[in-house]
């Protein structure tokens, strides 16, 4: 017995001694385009390596993924590798006719397999023929044709000739909804993407039928079920109708099924967790018991979760949710238990041609050696994205090199940065103009560097800016700034030049807590005009300025730009260091955003200011007005006490805005964003002189603003209307700006 292993083994050794051989020359046949080097890269070609059968068929199959063979021969014999190769034909040309639009024609270039100056696969052809038919059918023209021709020029060359007859456009007549019982149809109609054709939609495109949009109106559609109750929606499409003039007729069908009330929520804790750390969430399920079930009330409870494990540090956490559907309502269980423990073993920056990886890397909530989280990886998304100098930015996870390592790619897409904006206002009594030239990313350092100019009927102010948001290695952030101002006021009695500078730095004091320090120095030459009161004749003078300011924010938003929910507080006070006529400054902000529904994000903004002098009158261009952001309707600096005539500003300012966003008010092709408003504000408080009589009237306003991305650049409209109004306010009925980018 002993023998026969013995033996066993000598022929195994042996024979993988025959089979394993390095290579002692390299023929390769039947290459004309593809270079013998090009093949020994592609290949992997090795002399110095033993090559087995298992390492002669890798190697076959990395010369087919080049898609440069057609055919593929490997043969290994007395240390000779022979590679026998059979190329693909090249496409010479791709000739496109048919298709006029030459917008179409590179579009369809990019999204097809088959491309100028590579290989022709033939087998590519049909799928490239589908992928132009649903291209022309995602717009409208579900008749198109697409045929293909192939040009001989020689055995190694081809031209292909793609011939496109669009048809016309199918348009939607009539959209009809069965089974809808609960649901009324016209409120249905609001919900999906398409839309009746109708004579006055001439600018949207959702008139057309698509595959692509019946798919959209069907998600839309379920989503808005669920979120009524009705758990087992089910929604299908289908063209009923298409009659010659390529009229269609859109018909859903729905199953509504029963509706569900939430009738418990509870959490079920691992108890490797402290359990009186998701004690917080009893609060928020006693607002959703007894309502009707939504899967997004139930995702905003995640993110709750979330959050609250992210406050207490907790790692290698996982959640679910468990639904028990009963005879007419639902049970949930959200599910807290320990993951495995896995790792970050590298993070890989990927996409950024200009920008620095370090910018990239400093806003990154996670870090090489971190446990693997994915609500981290998320924020580290959108704290990119807030930057605004990414068109794009995604992550995407793979193995690492142990089963408990994670590899993180963050992959960006630069946009440009170079920012060029110029804006107008049109008021009762004149108008504004603003220039602004702003790099958003210099040197591609993640700095900001920018120029501003303001102009009105009153005044001229330039300001230069720098601002680094991580200029140290603890990531905390600088900003400079420097300004000259002149101002000629005669409706408020003076007239003044300051030139200012300040620098500050803000840093991250607590999660969600930031707070930053300054120091800022003026220099302000004050006139007063001879047509002004002997009390303001009295605050003539040149004032030099030092002071210190420090503040916080307080920012619970779920993402800084466009926010759909959350709040944040911001506070802020300048107080004297050296100053001829010292006062303290404070500056009071909040925010609150609340998502009713996908089509209603209200926002609620309170701003409240003060001013007051240290044993000395404020004088007249330190005191408060509200701007005509914060109480649209009327004009800059036009509201509150009167001296005379001269609008003099108060020691004391504040402002309310009512939003709502109505982000699916129009059809998304309309590129236009509508939200509606109702604003309140007053200014108040004269110390210079108590004999001033006030108005305590409080102001309001209505109206409409409208954000349209046209071609040359987004362009903001203010539509508005004073409800309330003392009878010294002027008033602003119309603003707009417009901005672009380089």
């Amino acid at each position: 017995m002993k023998k026969i292993i013995i033996l066993s083994l000598i022929l195994i050794l042996n024979f993988s001694f025959l089979k394993a051989e390095l290579i002692g020359d390299l023929v390769i046949n039947g290459n004309k385009r593809v270079s013998d080097e090009t093949i020994k890269i592609y290949g992997k070609i090795d002399f110095n390596k033993d090559y087995s059968e298992a390492e002669l068929d890798l190697l076959i199959k990395n010369l087919y993924s080049t898609n440069f063979f057609k055919e593929v021969q490997v043969n290994f014999d007395k240390s000779i590798l022979t590679i026998n190769l059979k190329e693909y034909p090249l496409l010479n040309q791709l000739i496109i006719i048919g298709e006029k639009s030459n917008k179409f024609r590179e579009q369809i270039k990019k999204i097809i397999q088959l491309k100028e100056k590579r290989s022709f696969i033939e087998s590519y052809l049909a799928k490239d023929i589908n992928t132009i038919q649903e291209l022309y059918s995602s717009l409208g023209y579900n008749f198109s044709k697409v045929e293909a021709k192939t040009r001989k020029i020689d055995n190694d060359n081809f031209d292909l000739i793609i011939d496109i007859e669009r048809g016309n456009k199918t348009k939607i007549k009539k959209i009809n909804f069965v089974g809808n019982n609960f649901i009324r149809s016209n409120r249905l109609r609001e919900i999906i993407a398409s839309e009746e054709n109708k004579f006055w939609k001439v600018i949207s495109n959702n008139t057309n039928l698509s595959e692509n949009l019946l798919e959209l109106d069907e998600r839309l559609l379920t989503n808005y079920y669920k979120s009524n109750g009705f758990y087992n929606v089910a929604v299908s499409s289908k063209a009923a109708e298409v009659d010659e003039s390529g009229n269609a007729v859109i018909i859903y069908s729905i199953n509504e099924g029963k509706r569900f009330i939430i009738d418990k929520i509870s959490t079920n804790v691992d108890s490797v967790f402290d359990k009186n750390i998701f004690f917080p969430l009893e609060n928020k399920y006693k607002k959703v018991i007894g309502q009707f079930y939504s899967p997004f009330e139930i995702k905003k409870l995640l993110e709750e979760i979330d959050e609250l494990i992210a406050r207490n540090n907790l790692q290698f956490v996982e959640h679910n949710v468990q639904e028990k559907l009963n005879d007419e309502t639902i049970s949930v269980t959200f599910n807290i238990f320990e993951s495995e423990k896995i790792l970050i073993e590298r993070i890989d920056v990927l996409g950024n041609n200009i920008t620095d990886e370090a910018v990239i890397r400093a806003e990154l909530l996670v870090d090489e050696g971190d446990p693997f989280t994915r609500l981290g990886l998320e924020k580290s998304v959108s704290e990119l994205k807030s930057r605004n100098i990414f068109k794009t930015v995604s992550y995407e996870v793979v193995n690492g090199s142990k089963e408990n390592l994670k590899k993180v790619m963050i992959n960006v897409e630069e946009k440009p940065t170079g920012e060029i904006s110029a804006g107008a206002g049109v008021g009762t009594n004149g108008g504004s103009f603003a220039l602004s030239i702003k790099e958003n990313n210099y040197l591609g350092e993640g700095k900001e560097v920018g120029l501003n100019l303001e102009v009105d009927k009153e005044s001229v102010a330039g300001t230069f800016s720098y601002s680094n948001p991580n200029y140290d290695f603890l990531g905390n952030s600088i900003y400079y700034s420097l300004r000259s101002e002149k101002n000629d006021v005669p409706t408020s009695g003076y007239e003044n030049s300051i030139i200012s500078s300040s620098i500050s730095t803000g840093f991250e004091q607590y999660k969600d807590i930031d707070v930053s320090l300054g120091l800022s120095a003026s220099y302000d030459d004050l006139r007063t005009l001879s047509s002004a009161s002997s009390s303001l004749k009295k605050q003539s003078g040149e004032f030099t300025e030092i002071s210190g300011n420090y503040g916080f924010a307080f920012d619970k938003r779920n993402r800084k730009f466009m926010p759909t929910d959350g709040s944040v507080i911001t506070f802020r006070q300048a107080f004297p260091i050296f100053a001829d006529k010292a006062f303290i400054d404070n500056t009071f902000l909040a925010s609150n955003y609340v998502a009713l529904s996908e089509d209603v994000i209200t926002a609620t903004k309170l701003y409240l200011t003060a001013v007051n002098g240290i044993n000395e009158d404020v004088r007249l261009s330190k005191r408060k007005g509200i701007s005509t952001t914060r109480l649209r309707g009327f004009e800059k600096g036009k509201v509150g006490p009167i001296d005379g005539n001269d609008h003099i500003g108060g020691n004391y300012a504040a402002a309310l805005n009512l939003e709502a966003n109505l982000p699916n008010f129009l059809p998304e092709d309309s590129k236009t964003d509508i939200s509606v408003f109702l604003d309140f504000g007053n200014v108040w408080g004269v110390d210079y002189d108590s004999s001033i009589s006030e108005s305590n009237k409080i102001r309001s306003s209505t109206g409409i603003y409208a954000s349209w991305n046209s071609p040359i650049g987004p362009m903001t409209f203010v539509f508005s209307n004073a409800l309330q109004k003392a009878s010294t306010d002027k008033t602003e009925s119309f603003n707009f700006n417009l901005g672009t980018t380089f």
